[in-house]
């Protein structure tokens, strides 16, 4: 009997703990589900607030692409405007020359004119009567944009010849020759070119196209002139450049360690040395023997030039800044004394894309042929005569 009482009291007691286990586990579930009904608001609410801020981030961005697009077109309206004001400098540059700061007497001319006469005569005697000079830049003609940033384009000054020559780069041995300008204005890159292979590499934008000869400017141990005849393809004459201790003639362009030019008195070598303190120097030499006939030293500093050229006997250096802006002649050295450089005026270049690496004077059309930054560009010059300053 007591043995029964006690199996009665265990089951009572087992059962009362298996319900307090049922209603433990009921009230877990409650509280889970509480919990997941909460999640479920929560992430409901969420998802509205980010449709919500999608809606105003789509509403911005197309608020600020409009704004872009008004910036864009206010910044092309400004830059046609900066473009329009630089063609009107341009144009005033043009149509107003520097004006002499003083007056001069006529007899005072007269005595400079018969000194000038007298100088010429015994410092160096004149190959011709040209006694133009630069007024001011006329017009400027981008033909195309064939080749790298450095480099230099020009025609041969040759009247017989109308041919055009491509000089891509600065360390090259092939030249690209066009029988015309049309024929290089039209071609798809070199395409309608003929490669002229020479003998030898040149080194920087220095080289000229005179009477069918190509001057070019070469480097072994010394620097030399190479003249290569273009209708035999062969070399006709070389010579080492008598001067020592070279440098890079321009600050600007440190790849022309030496400059050729063409004017109507013949052949010119613009150089540069350690001796002449930064000053840039020019020697006439004889385009058949490539003799050196006589030197001088400038008074054109080398810091900040990127270019020159010979018109008349008379050396125009052209500067620039080391961030390309407008390029301007700024210093000229007349070897017959007819025009001194605080005479001249100050011309500018229109504005362009970079900066010249090489300008190729025309005796024949008056025109500079330009490579500026890849482009090849035409420049019309405006003469007139030295003594009329």
């Amino acid at each position: 009997m007591r043995g029964f009482v006690i199996l009665v009291t265990l089951a009572c007691f087992a059962s009362a703990q298996h319900q307090a286990l049922i209603d433990y586990l009921e009230r877990r579930l409650l509280a889970i589900e509480d919990r997941i009904s909460l999640w479920h608001e929560q992430t409901t609410r969420y998802a509205s607030e980010l449709r919500e801020l999608k809606q105003q981030m789509v509403s911005q961005l197309e608020n600020l692409d409009k704004e872009k697009e008004a910036l864009r077109t206010n910044l092309d309206g400004v830059g046609t405007r900066v473009d329009r004001v630089e063609r009107e400098l341009d144009y005033l540059e043009t149509q107003n020359g520097a004006q002499p700061c003083v007056d001069v007497d006529d007899k005072l001319i007269e005595q400079q004119v018969t000194q000038v006469k007298e100088k010429q005569k015994a410092k160096y005697l004149k190959l011709t009567d040209c006694s133009d000079m630069i007024s001011s830049i006329k017009a400027m003609k981008i033909l195309k944009r064939v080749g790298g940033p450095k480099g230099m384009w020009t025609k041969d000054t040759s009247r017989a010849s109308g041919k055009i020559y491509v000089f891509n780069g600065t360390d090259e041995d092939t030249v690209n020759q066009f029988p015309s300008l049309q024929d290089f204005t039209r071609s798809p890159g070199m395409s309608l070119s003929t490669d002229l292979k020479l003998p030898s590499a040149w080194r920087g934008t220095g080289h000229v196209v005179f009477n069918h000869h190509v001057y070019y400017v070469s480097l072994a141990e010394e620097i030399s002139v190479v003249k290569y005849d273009t209708r035999n393809n062969s070399v006709t004459d070389s010579a080492v450049f008598p001067v020592q201790d070279h440098v890079p003639v321009y600050g600007l362009t440190p790849d022309t360690l030496m400059d050729l030019a063409v004017d109507e008195e013949g052949l010119w070598a613009i150089y540069a040395t350690r001796q002449n303190e930064g000053h840039i120097s020019v020697a006439k030499m004889d385009a058949d023997s490539l003799d050196v006939e006589q030197m001088w030293d400038t008074n054109c500093p080398r810091e900040n030039a990127e270019a020159a050229f010979v018109i008349c006997g008379t050396l125009y250096v052209v500067y620039n800044t080391k961030q390309p802006g407008r390029s301007r002649v700024q210093c000229l050295f007349d070897v017959n004394d007819m025009v001194s450089n605080e005479e001249a005026p100050l011309v500018y270049f229109p504005k362009r894309y970079g900066s010249h690496s090489s300008l190729k004077y025309n005796p024949q059309e008056q025109l500079l042929y330009a490579w500026d930054d890849g482009y090849q560009i035409l420049y019309k010059l405006i003469m007139k005569k030295k003594l009329e300053i």
